[in-house]
């Protein structure tokens, strides 16, 4: 436009310099010459104002978007994306969502950052490690959480890979065998966290996996696989029973033997109350776990007979300076099937949970959870083989009675120094048709000092004991030392 301008100005002249010059014969030519060199002088002033005014209104105009070379005004539509709209109000300060009022403990195992919550709660309202899907109002995030586990036990745990009570070994030929040595990675975990923070509904999709699948070696294992939208979450993901918020901070993988911890197909809706209360309601796949007694008994060949989903809810209290209180109960139709044998059969199971985190003095925190119930050993971490029903002698299913109880105590030396310990205890019923070796009750136990040596590197040391009693009287024990290291790609 500069160049177009310049180039009119300059004929123009040139026209008004020649009609000059056609000026009357009678003058001379020396002020001819000098008229001519005077009309020039202005002409050029005139050019020279009229270029710098162009120049600023050039300048105060704002500079044309770059457009891609591929597909001119791609970038401009990106920009008008709602994702992007939604980072750069981060970047700019500004927040996504609702601080949720429970506190994210950050520990080693991120079962809180994988819990659906209400609404647009969520832990972080920053979005950290998210970035734009273009052209769409969506944020998605992928970690990697490379972990190493070294572990040295006094005898024969019965799982070198995770310290689970349910399994220690009572009696030869298995119990005792010496001091063993095992290293794993089995719970390093890959995440994908997709999300609409501000669309309608505040859609959510999240996935995780580890490798703690059956097999040998790093056999992969379905971890969480849900979508959340208006409240609705449906897929693979936490039971209604369980309170993801109350687990203590352990290095063990595997964590207490009494926590509610329990993964399966569900669907649940998440009703906010008021303020600081919250109503969860859900139905969820029905895995019962008949056990029909050991070799010989004549209820071996027993099978589950599911007829109706497990229903459940949990009401919330939360607090963002006090923690959280979480009341929780399920109901189950227990059904097993044994032809030739006894009939059909169904017994009602049901189960209580009572859970809190609760924030004391400046850092610490303590967590705590009481069950009672009949029929829901399913829902137990030492939930490693059949425990919610059996048969009595007449040949009646009979749902088994359970008791669970955890406490798990965090202190802080410093920011980059905590230490939890943590007991647990579970008793759990029989029938004489399972046997004098069957699950009677278990102590689990750990104290640990955990370093967050980088920012996404956390190292800790911790020791553990466990206990296992059967029905009679024999029991069993195992010390451990673990040194895990966990590595987070974006937290």
């Amino acid at each position: 436009m500069k160049s177009t301008t310049i180039k009119t100005l300059i004929i123009a002249g040139i026209l008004l310099v020649a009609g000059r010059v056609s000026s009357p014969a009678q003058e001379s030519e020396v002020d001819q010459l000098k008229a001519q060199m005077k009309a020039m002088e202005q002409i050029m002033e005139e050019m020279k104002k009229k270029i710098a005014d162009l120049e600023k209104k050039q300048a105060a105009q704002p500079a044309a978007p770059a457009t891609n070379a591929i597909a001119p005004g791609v970038n401009a539509v990106v920009a008008a994306s709602k994702s992007e709209q939604d980072i750069e109000k981060v970047a700019e300060g500004g927040t996504l969502g609702q601080q949720s009022e429970i506190t994210d403990r950050h520990n080693l195992q991120d079962y809180q950052e994988q819990a659906p919550r209400p609404g647009d709660y969520t832990l972080d309202p920053k979005y950290h490690g998210f970035v734009p899907i273009p052209n769409t109002p969506a944020l998605i995030k992928f970690n990697a959480k490379p972990r190493l586990d070294t572990m040295i036990d006094n005898r024969n745990s019965g799982n070198p890979d995770r310290f689970v009570t349910a399994t220690i070994p009572i009696g030869p030929p298995t119990a005792g065998g010496g001091e063993q040595f095992n290293m794993t990675a089995k719970g390093s975990t890959l995440s994908l966290d997709v999300r609409a923070p501000e669309l309608p509904g505040n859609f959510r999709f999240y996935y995780n996996n580890d490798f703690f699948g059956s097999g040998s070696g790093m056999a992969y294992r379905l971890k969480q696989l849900y979508g959340e939208f208006f409240n609705v979450t449906a897929g693979f993901t936490y039971s209604i029973f369980e309170d993801p918020d109350v687990w203590p901070n352990t290095v063990d993988f595997e964590g207490p033997n009494s926590a509610i911890f329990a993964r399966q197909p569900t669907v649940r809706y998440m009703i906010p109350l008021a303020e600081h209360w919250l109503l969860n309601l859900g139905l969820q796949q029905p895995p019962t776990d008949v056990n029909g007694g050991p070799a010989g008994s004549p209820f071996t060949a027993a099978t589950p007979n599911n007829q109706a989903p497990d229903g459940g809810f949990n009401i919330r209290w939360e607090d963002t300076k006090r923690g959280h209180v979480q009341f929780a109960a399920i109901f189950r139709d227990l059904g097993a099937r044994d032809p030739g044998v006894v009939p059909d059969q169904n017994v009602l199971g049901w189960g209580l949970n009572l859970s809190a985190s609760l924030n004391l003095f400046e850092r610490d925190s303590v967590q705590a959870q009481l069950t009672y119930g009949d029929g829901i050993f399913h829902f137990c971490n030492d939930n490693f083989f059949n425990g919610d029903a059996a048969f009595d002698p007449a040949g009646n299913l009979q749902a088994l009675e359970y008791l669970g109880g955890m406490v798990g105590y965090t202190h802080y030396w410093c920011d980059r120094f905590s230490s939890t310990a943590t007991f647990g205890y579970v008793d759990l019923g029989n029938e004489p048709s399972l046997g004098p070796t069957f699950y009677d009750h278990t102590y689990y136990t750990s104290v640990n000092l955990v370093w967050q040596l980088r920012k996404h590197l956390s190292v800790g040391l911790e020791g553990l004991y466990g206990k296992k009693q059967v029905v009679d009287g024999s029991a069993g024990d195992v010390f451990r030392v673990q040194l895990g290291l966990v590595y987070s790609l974006f937290d």
